[in-house]
């Protein structure tokens, strides 16, 4: 029986995607839910999987194409693939079939023919030890391991310019170019400003030190900054709208609820996806919700819904290392907020110097909507109440 695999229906906010990776090849057999092939969008990855045991019979759309929704990509066809099982001899032979085969390219997996172009290798002189002697990506390893290994052993020759220094040219992914066009409109399109402070960890590190192990063994995750960060950024958007807000055109519209998206990194670029109506979120509500959102982003399981909306962001870049920075705004959001290294760093206190562990904040906004007393003022409030947690929970 023969089926059309065919696109996901994409989001209104998606016009088309980009078939990003096939992960079989026509013929072979694969399992009902096996992941087919990877379709970018512009903000998540959709998979598509197997509808029934069978295999592929035909790609209409190879890797790199555009497709659009509901786009019919490949044929597949239900049941066991005829001819399936190789005997002993004929697996003997193939190796040698194999180089001497045409066509052999045309049978290798998108990961091998990507690794024989990273190692700049001949796929014909390549002996393939896989089902039917395919190449795998081992026998690319190890053929690339002996190359290399043969090479000192070489009379030495005189060294051209170039010789021996290779480059790789990929495309942009779809995410990757978004991501460009949105921080390049960001920079073009606002009156961004950058103001900084810097805030004394010391009585939350002291608070999580206290209560980490009580706090775990009730909710099943670790006590974070994140949570803290989070929440302090709430109570601070109560107080200042203006941060809160966003221009549509000749409007400002400002938002009665609290959407705080968080940077995540992930393989295929930085994503903001959001933790919605924050200000009825507990501390352990936003650890597990931050939590589950990095394993998605990591994971690549990441939905149009978890990307879409939010009114504030919170990037993190100090679990990079990085001790400053001047972030760039999430359009169409008026303010973005980075989080740094923690440090320790001799201060004055009370006329007495103490090290304490210190930490830069940074809040990028746009000034044709945010003035200058709102900017200090919300960052100011992030200050206090991350150097006084209790206020938090008292509503100071």
């Amino acid at each position: 029986m023969s089926i059309e695999i065919k696109v996901p229906v994409l989001p209104e906010s998606v016009a088309d995607a980009t078939i990003a990776t096939w992960h079989v090849q026509p013929g072979e057999q694969v399992t009902r839910d096996q992941n087919l092939v990877d379709i970018e969008t512009d903000k998540v990855v959709l998979e598509v999987v197997a509808p029934e045991d069978g295999s592929i019979s035909e790609f209409l759309f190879q890797e790199g194409d555009t497709v659009l929704g509901e786009q019919v990509i490949a044929k597949f066809v239900a049941g066991a693939v005829a001819g399936q099982e190789v005997t002993k001899a004929e697996a003997e032979d193939a190796p040698v079939a194999q180089e001497s085969s045409d066509e052999s390219n045309d049978a290798l997996s998108p990961s091998v023919r990507r690794l024989i172009a990273e190692h700049n290798l001949d796929a014909s002189k390549i002996k393939g030890t896989g089902v039917g002697g395919r190449i795998t990506k081992e026998d690319v390893e190890a053929f690339a391991k002996s190359a290399s290994a043969a090479k000192p052993a070489a009379a030495a020759a005189p060294i051209a310019p170039l010789e021996g220094r290779s480059q790789k040219r990929v495309p942009m992914t779809r995410l990757r170019k978004t991501i460009a066009n949105r921080l390049l409109e960001a920079k073009n399109s606002t009156a961004m400003l950058t103001t900084f402070n810097e805030v004394n960890m010391k009585p939350i590190m002291n608070i999580r030190k206290q209560y980490q192990e009580i706090f775990e063994k009730k909710h099943g995750i670790r006590l974070g900054f994140m949570s803290f960060y989070v929440k302090a950024v709430t109570e601070a958007l109560k107080r200042f709208p203006e941060v809160n807000a966003s221009i549509d055109g000749d409007d400002i519209v400002y938002h009665n609820y609290f959407d705080v998206s968080i940077a995540v990194s992930t393989p295929r670029g930085l994503v903001t996806p959001v933790l919605r109506d924050t200000d009825t979120m507990s501390l352990a509500e936003i650890e597990k919700a931050v939590r589950e959102l990095a394993i998605k982003g990591r994971d690549g399981k990441l939905t149009v819904d978890d990307m879409t909306g939010g009114n504030f962001t919170v990037t993190n870049g100090g679990v990079f290392g990085s001790l400053m920075s001047t972030p760039i705004l999430n359009l169409p959001q008026s303010a973005i907020l980075g989080m740094h290294a923690i440090k320790d760093r001799p201060m004055a206190v009370n006329g007495q110097v103490e090290i304490l562990p210190m930490m830069y904040l940074a809040l990028s906004y746009d000034h044709r909507i945010v003035d200058g007393r709102e900017s200090v003022g919300f960052l100011v409030a992030i200050k206090d109440f991350l150097e006084d947690p209790t206020r938090l929970l008292l509503d100071l």
